[in-house]
């Protein structure tokens, strides 16, 4: 049986890893998450309590701390998700996204380093380091082309800059020291367990509560939209079928204004929750973000053409289903926006060795 480790497990895209291994392999797992306000455990629930499941509240900082996690938990493989990530806080604060991002990932790659070259050949041989990144370290984009895993990085925001080093440390590590890595850059994910601080639950939760709905500038920004589990999907194919030292580019072919987007989910609104409808009415422009990048759209040919992965949901299906998700676990929604899920964790794991 395979343990994977991976870091920022209680987040938005770790906790739907972290939920698909459990649920569809065999694999163990193990969380290390330092559970900052965008970490929550109540988005793992339901598979909290199974055996092959354990959660350590690590920061990836702590160079001690991690190098225990490895030698007690000995892993097969690390998949690399614990990041700041949102392009406002990095702009207000950059502090926080230098350490965790950039200070975290060295931490983290100079731990695997010393933990792999212990290992026997054949699990050394078996052994991969995966560094989970984002569409936003190559730029912006004119009106035509694509992202390919050739694009030059280009990054304009704090958060970018820093996952853009955290991207050039783990290629350096690979062919200094030869850690077997991969890496995957992702576009904008959306769906379930989502932090209501993103564009796609602020909106639903915004329209449902009738509050405005915030669109930057004009509303022309385009980004291309991934569902978090067809990414997840994608994560452990690249794991398991991925080549050392390589990059994929992961994204959901589904290229949208940022006033597409809000529209859609307010004509979706109006169907699956009329009250208030039409939700349109509550759109309100504010000033845009200093460099905001025009547009993003990411060529996933390659992940497609070597791994066989191509995405299971079209941006309608995804949208719709995220959108009933929200509507159908107020609960967790009502804990988040309130910060009781902090409280939950404090209680939960307070008696826990």
């Amino acid at each position: 049986m395979k343990t994977i480790l991976i870091t920022g497990g209680a987040g938005f895209i770790g906790s739907a890893v972290v939920r698909q291994f459990i649920n569809d392999t065999d694999c163990s797992v193990v969380n290390v998450d330092k559970l900052t306000y965008a970490g929550n455990l109540q988005s793992l629930v339901s598979v909290a309590d199974h055996p092959r499941y354990r959660f350590e509240q690590v920061d990836i900082c702590d160079a001690a701390e991690v190098a225990r996690v490895f030698r007690e938990h000995q892993p097969d493989a690390i998949m690399h998700l614990a990041a700041e990530s949102h392009v406002d806080r990095s702009i207000s604060g950059p502090a926080d996204f230098i350490q965790t991002n950039i200070v975290g990932t060295y931490t983290l790659l100079e731990a695997a380093r010393a933990y792999w070259n212990g290992l026997d050949t054949a699990r050394k041989a078996a052994f991969r380091f995966h560094h989970i990144s984002t569409d936003e370290v190559y730029g912006s984009l004119g009106e035509q082309g694509f992202f390919t895993e050739e694009t030059a990085y280009e990054p304009n925001s704090p958060y970018s800059a820093s996952k853009a080093s955290s991207d050039h440390l783990v290629r350096a590590w690979h062919h200094t020291y030869g850690l077997p890595v991969v890496t995957t850059n992702c576009s904008n994910n959306y769906g379930p367990y989502h932090f209501p601080e993103k564009l796609i639950p602020l909106v639903i939760l915004n329209a449902v509560n009738g509050k405005p709905l915030p669109i930057y500038g004009k509303g022309d920004n385009i980004r291309d939209w991934l569902y978090v589990d067809d990414h997840a999907r994608a994560l452990r194919r690249v794991l398991e079928k991925g080549t050392p030292g390589e990059t994929y580019n992961i994204g959901g072919w589904n290229e949208k204004t940022n006033l597409d987007v809000v529209q859609t989910l307010c004509a979706t609104l109006d169907e699956l929750h009329p009250q208030g409808a039409p939700h349109a009415r509550l759109i309100t422009y504010v000033a845009d973000r200093p460099g905001h990048d025009k547009r993003y759209a990411i060529d996933a040919g390659k992940i497609e053409r070597e791994l066989g992965w191509k995405p299971e949901e079209t941006f309608e299906t995804g949208l719709r289903k995220t959108v009933q998700w929200y509507l159908a676990n107020t609960d967790w929604v009502n804990n988040v926006t309130s910060g009781e899920y902090q409280h939950w964790v404090r209680k939960q794991y307070a008696s826990r060795p």
